[in-house]
């Protein structure tokens, strides 16, 4: 069985339902997940993926074997994705319907208003396949935590529209280590620069900055020995719902009721302004802005007093 699912972290946490359900429906396939190499490791703490084929291009996937016998597009709506699996001849092809084939097509139409966890459950339960939603957790990294119970501010995004000023992002770390809290600054080795700064402005030790220094691993292990996760709406953030993490998200300009953790666990704020925007956009998102430090901050150290929120 070949699962295409060929984007990033986040991306990935949000389809472990789905390949449960998978695992489950065909316990006797060997499921291979078409992904980024990167995330190889992750991926076999879902529990659900017995090998990883290192995808990152549709019109690169490098299948050598003989035709699948299940191939499952939890990638996109089409047609690219759909093209790319369907080129490969498989015996049965799990899919959204796309308006652009002509034919007959079996599969639901796309909704683009569901939450990207639920979608996918979805587009399985259509083929008779069950999926639970909130199957969500990972199974713990092997590596150790590099800085076991601290708090992680993660300032980085993607697109400069999910990005909280900078400014903001160091006064909360500086109120939480002023608190006594050890805090750490993580994000990829193109926003070491960008977390150095925050440590520096926020008064932060120069050991702090973990940002380029850690494995997905590594990252997974801190996320899930951390006492809280404050970040943007970022592959990380689902690390924090995979292994139960208190978080604090801040979304804008996307909803979390497309992307943000599950709203009966009341460990996860998601913080939001209440309107949407263009994800590409080069500046933060006006909504975004609007989330102020002092909302974080009172998020953040409800989240970690000894009687935290008992609902969201």
């Amino acid at each position: 069985m070949l699962v295409l699912r060929a984007l990033g972290l986040g991306d990935l946490l949000t389809a472990v339902p789905a390949l449960r359900g998978l695992r489950s429906a065909y316990p006797e396939h060997r499921l291979v997940l078409a992904a980024p190499a990167a995330l190889g490791d992750l991926a076999l703490l879902t529990g659900s993926v017995d090998e990883l084929l290192p995808t990152t291009r549709l019109d690169a996937l490098s299948w050598r074997q003989a035709s699948p016998v299940v191939a499952v597009n939890l990638h996109g709506r089409g047609p690219q994705s759909t093209h790319a699996l369907r080129a490969l001849r498989p015996t049965v092809l799990l899919t959204h319907a796309n308006p652009e084939e002509r034919g007959p097509q079996k599969g639901p139409q796309w909704d683009g208003d569901v939450h990207e966890t639920h979608r996918w459950c979805r587009l399985l339960e259509y083929f008779g396949i069950p999926a639970d939603p909130s199957d969500l957790q990972l199974a713990p990294p092997q590596a150790p935590s590099p800085a076991p119970g601290a708090v992680i501010v993660h300032p980085g995004c993607a697109f400069a529209a999910r990005r909280w000023p900078l400014d903001r992002y160091v006064a909360v770390a500086r109120r939480l280590a002023g608190a006594g809290r050890r805090v750490v600054v993580t994000g990829s080795a193109d926003q070491r620069g960008l977390a150095i700064r925050l440590a520096a402005a926020a008064g932060l030790p120069g050991d702090s900055v973990l940002a380029g220094r850690t494995t997905l691993s590594q990252l997974a292990a801190l996320v899930a020995e951390a006492t809280l996760l404050i970040c943007g709406d970022t592959g990380i953030a689902h690390l924090a719902t995979a292994y139960g993490t208190p978080s604090v998200v801040l979304f804008g300009p996307v909803s979390p009721q497309h992307w943000g953790p599950p709203p009966e666990r009341p460990r996860h704020v998601a913080l939001w302004a209440g309107s949407t925007g263009d994800t590409f956009a080069d500046q933060p998102d006006p909504g975004l802005l609007r989330i102020s430090t002092a909302e974080v901050i009172a998020a953040a150290e409800r989240l970690m007093s000894p009687h935290p929120p008992s609902n969201r």
